[in-house]
């Protein structure tokens, strides 16, 4: 494995722990829905309009803002080229300081938007030409390239190449669970902390840009 390859796995799996520590404080603040699973949004928007329910609104405005840092977060990464990666780091932490304030200052509405921002910007950071090699906030697509490894293993595949898959989901499940027991002890205050392991992965790559 190069170091290279080594690197980005490890801030992968690194930015999904964020992710998960992100939407587990997320869906406690809104009482059941997601600032980066945008699939179970999708999921909550259609029994909303099933039922004529707000949440659907609620989930609809979720998953624009999400796709909205996604458009955002590849506009800038085009934009700086090689800098990319600390560039859109960088962006991602501004957004989740600027939830930790707003939701300080009452305007949780506002936070949890920015949250959702946040989440689309950040699956941007790994972009190679054009698209992501791998979602770090969702980990259904993780999970099956996991079980498709483990079967080649069978017919002569990479011994370990299922292993990379594994770090993605248990770092989002290590996240979710520190996010929760972070959310009971300091409620939307605990985002300070996902804002600051943000900026400390900012900071690795801006000390050790990539060769």
């Amino acid at each position: 494995m190069r170091t290279a390859d080594l690197r980005t796995r490890l801030l992968a799996a690194a930015l999904s722990a964020v992710a998960g520590f992100v939407d587990a404080v997320g869906f406690l603040l809104t009482g059941g829905f997601f600032v980066s699973f945008m699939s179970g949004n999708t999921t909550r928007m259609a029994v909303g309009l099933a039922q004529a329910a707000r949440p659907a609104l609620v989930a609809a405005t979720l998953i624009a803002l999400f796709v909205s840092g996604v458009f955002v977060g590849t506009v800038i990464g085009r934009l700086v080229g090689r800098r990319r990666r600390p560039v859109l780091l960088a962006f991602a932490t501004a957004g989740l300081a600027a939830a930790a304030l707003c939701h300080g200052l009452g305007a949780t509405s506002v936070a949890v938007g920015l949250l959702a921002l946040s989440m689309g910007a950040e699956n941007t950071v790994l972009t190679e030409e054009g698209e992501a090699p791998v979602g770090v906030t969702y980990m259904t697509g993780a999970l099956v390239k996991l079980g498709k490894r483990l079967a080649l293993i069978f017919f002569g595949g990479d011994r370990w190449a299922w292993v990379p898959m594994l770090l993605l989901w248990l770092g989002l499940l290590t996240g979710a669970v520190l996010g929760a027991l972070a959310f009971a002890h300091l409620g939307g205050a605990a985002l300070w902390i996902a804002s600051a392991a943000m900026g400390l992965l900012t900071l690795s790559a801006v000390v050790s840009p990539r060769r």
